[in-house]
């Protein structure tokens, strides 16, 4: 997640770079063909302002579904940070088992370092170092690790409570954070897998490079060659308005523009391991790229 308000030139020239040396070619490409092939066509200018309207309309449809997905995947995460305190608490706080309240407490920063490596998509096991080897040996086979978490978290809390070691009131509440954790978990995965219609992504872009090379077309008879430079002048600011929509259409990647997942998760796990007492808590996920960014 990027925390800065101001972007750096380097990010922005990053971002960009590529489309900006192709719209720069296409734009001379579009201008000598404009002046030296069909120097007898004259397009109206009505052209590509007409164009350039029905572009935006596309560009902020794009975007604002975008940001939908990504604020609905940090509004998801919220309520997992709140849900994850509640858990720990009540675990603490209602049952006599101090034992089995730390393990399933300790079983649940597991669950939340293999939801994020699911969501990114990576190998990454950290959350191994969270579970006992029973634990481990019992999620050999299962395709989706934080959901076998959360069948072994159901699993313990039912002994407690058959163990009387928590009364009925208690249970259910315990059980409904497991069903929230599982609700969010759900959410997360189904923003992951639905893929935004791909060909209006491609039209959207196609109907930019076309409006482009018609405001190239357009101008080069009034401007002459500074034609190229306003016409990659509007490009870049089509381009680049689009270009902000995609890069968070999937708040889960492992990009400076997602969510901050590896804050977010260690965030949880500090509060956790405070609330058991332990002197031993990592510190907070540092922001990289001199303070630009979380991940």
């Amino acid at each position: 997640m990027l925390l800065k308000q101001n972007l750096s030139l380097y990010r922005v020239l990053k971002i960009t770079w590529k489309i900006d040396i192709l719209m720069l070619a296409l734009c001379t490409i579009a201008f000598f063909i404009d002046t030296k092939i069909l120097p007898d066509v004259h397009l109206l200018p009505a052209l590509p302002t007409l164009i350039g309207t029905a572009v935006a309309f596309f560009i902020a449809f794009n975007n604002n579904q975008a940001y939908g997905r990504w604020w609905e995947g940090r509004a998801i995460w919220g309520g997992i940070v709140n849900d994850s305190r509640s858990w720990a608490r009540s675990l603490l706080v209602y049952t006599t088992d101090g034992y089995l309240a730390r393990k399933m407490i300790v079983r649940h920063i597991a669950f939340l370092y293999a939801l994020k490596a699911d969501l990114r998509k990576t190998t990454d096991e950290e959350y191994k170092k969270f579970l006992s080897p029973a634990d481990i040996h019992h999620l050999d086979g299962f395709s989706n690790i934080p959901n076998a978490i959360l069948d072994l978290q159901s699993t313990d809390l039912q002994l407690l409570f058959d163990q009387h070691k928590i009364d009925g009131f208690h249970f259910l509440a315990l059980n409904e954070l497991v069903r929230g954790f599982c609700d969010g978990m759900g959410k997360s995965e189904r923003i992951r897998n639905t893929v935004f219609p791909t060909t209006y992504i491609f039209f959207t872009r196609l109907f930019i490079w076309i409006l482009v090379i018609l405001t190239t077309m357009t101008l080069s008879e009034s401007v002459g060659p500074w034609s190229i430079f306003f016409a990659w002048v509007i490009g870049f600011v089509f381009h680049s308005s689009h270009i902000i929509g995609m890069s968070i259409m999937n708040p889960f990647e492992l990009k400076p523009e997602s969510l901050p997942l590896d804050s977010i998760t260690r965030t949880i796990e500090i509060n956790l391991l405070q609330a058991m007492g332990e002197s031993e808590v990592p510190g907070a996920v540092a922001a990289l790229h001199d303070g630009e960014y979380l991940l």
